[in-house]
């Protein structure tokens, strides 16, 4: 069970990262101009949302 824990502490973090590389290269490439904002805000928004909601998900089962 103690393995378990570890290996999901191990997704979250991967999660966490993969959320701020995903945020942080859309908002690079919105401000050199080369996405459509609207494009940009539905990416991020989506993205965002995921993380968010299992985050809430997971600690609501705590």
């Amino acid at each position: 069970m103690e393995e378990f824990w570890k290996n999901l502490a191990a997704l979250v973090k991967v999660k966490t990262i993969v959320t701020l590389v995903v945020i942080g290269v859309f908002a690079v490439l919105a401000l050199q101009g080369a996405l459509q904002p609207d494009t940009v805000m539905t990416v991020v928004t989506m993205v965002v949302a995921f993380y968010f909601g299992t985050q809430s998900q997971r600690q609501g089962k705590g």
